[in-house]
């Protein structure tokens, strides 16, 4: 068995999160890498893109050789701030999310880019070719999958007017003034004068 290497440790800076595996590709050990983010740059659909957080994103990653093959186990944890727009009247919302990191990672020399793939009996792999892995893509794809599709920034949010786009929580407008208030005294009262009032007392045949 090939000696065990101690494990070792960086710390990143607002910088993008690359964590160096060459000492694991040699022999069994661990490392790790930690830092904070202010943003991410990240590909998608051959576009590059950028996710920003409100707040420095603190990481923390850990990598441990599972064999000779070839096969790791990243874990860590990310905890970035987005900011999202409540879904009823657009404000600014600060979500934090608290994200627990779980992959394994396989080498594969002639990998040019990072990439999840799955494997016959359905496992995802993070893939990577360098051994200066670029954690960028996995994180960022992280994030956006556990991310929330919608957020509030109240629970009793009132949204905004659809005709003139008035934020309700900060006050009626002329269009809402506009509709009818109807009181339940008022709704017995129209129900009662009704042309067919009259006929609820009367005793009609069934057919």
């Amino acid at each position: 068995m090939p000696p065990t290497t101690a494990p070792y440790h960086t710390e990143m800076t607002d910088s993008a999160p690359t964590i160096n595996l060459s000492s694991l590709l040699r022999s069994l050990g661990d490392t790790s890498v930690s830092g904070e983010l202010t943003s991410l740059r990240y590909e998608q659909g051959g576009e590059q893109h950028t996710l920003e957080f409100t707040e420095p994103a603190p990481y923390k990653v850990e990598v441990h050789t599972i064999g000779g093959d070839g096969e790791f186990w990243l874990s860590g944890r990310f905890r970035p701030t987005l900011q999202m727009e409540c879904a009823r009247c657009l404000r600014p919302v600060s979500v934090p999310l608290d994200l627990e990191l779980g992959t394994l990672l396989r080498y594969d020399p002639a990998t040019v880019t990072p990439h999840l793939e799955e494997t016959e009996e359905g496992e995802e792999h993070l893939v990577f070719g360098l051994p200066s892995l670029d954690l960028s893509d996995f994180l960022a794809e992280t994030t956006i999958v556990e991310a929330p599709l919608s957020v509030l920034h109240d629970p009793d949010c009132k949204g905004l007017c659809q005709v003139c786009g008035q934020d309700l929580n900060e006050g009626t407008c002329e269009h809402a003034a506009r509709v009818p208030v109807v009181e339940p005294d008022q709704i017995t009262l129209e129900r009662e004068e009704s042309p067919f009032a009259a006929l609820r007392g009367l005793d009609l045949p069934d057919n």
